[in-house]
């Protein structure tokens, strides 16, 4: 491993310090199965934390927003959804989204017909993206690979969720699901935005580490945010 990236590796570790805002007091002690972890699992296991952390508050934040969509599950609370999302899935999917999970139920969240809970379509599908592009993998260690393809994909798709919740209308035009918006004293709230921001950073810069220690290419590609299409993951 150069110089360089062991620059980037040092980078990386105080920038998701950063975004986690984690101080000295509250550093994890030491655990012998770090001894079977390089640099990298250990930072691609501090942004999968972090990422866990953003799921479970922009999911909170969403149903505050679009308290509707909770009421549309009988006896159904905030803390039981954000309970489903992080949990792994049933098998054969959730029986309320037709089995549908990632890419497809974020689809179906941003689908004017859809009736369903529109907020769990679409962190259940976030989540169920992420878990892909980190091979679904809550910890890793020194015979684990990541694919940097997958990560740099799923932060495109966030992208595009972050332009469909603010543009995305039914035919009265009004927001399918509200987000960021303007106060009655006219603040901006601009909350969800930097939630989704700090998703996107994170698999950004794991997947510049991963493919600078790996000698392999990021493909970059032309993506619409504006389309209701995702990349593969």
């Amino acid at each position: 491993m150069d110089l360089r990236v062991n620059i980037r590796i040092a980078l990386l570790i105080i920038v998701a310090l950063f975004v986690s805002g984690c101080s000295p007091d509250n550093v994890r002690s030491f655990d012998i199965r770090n001894l079977a972890k390089s640099d990298i699992d250990m930072v691609a296991d501090s942004h999968r934390q972090e990422l866990n952390k953003l799921i479970r508050q922009l999911t909170t934040k969403l149903y505050k927003r679009n308290p509707r969509e909770l009421s549309k599950t009988p006896r159904m609370t905030v803390d039981l959804r954000v309970q489903q999302i992080l949990a792994p899935p049933p098998s054969g999917g959730y029986p309320e989204l037709q089995g549908r999970s990632g890419n497809d139920a974020m689809q179906l969240a941003l689908t004017e017909s859809y009736r369903g809970d529109r907020v769990f379509a679409l962190m259940a599908g976030i989540r169920s993206m992420i878990d892909a592009a980190f091979g679904y993998k809550q910890e890793f260690f020194l015979l684990d690979e990541l694919d940097q393809q997958k990560l740099y994909n799923s932060a495109r798709n966030l992208e595009t969720v972050a332009w469909q919740l603010n543009n995305r209308k039914n035919a009265s035009g009004q927001p399918l699901l509200l987000a960021n918006g303007i106060s009655r004293e006219g603040i901006t709230n601009l909350s969800f935005e930097r939630v989704l921001g700090k998703m996107i950073a994170l698999q950004d810069m794991l997947a510049t580490i991963i493919a600078d220690t790996t000698d392999r290419n990021i493909k970059n590609v032309v993506h619409k945010a504006a389309s209701l299409t995702f990349l593969p993951i």
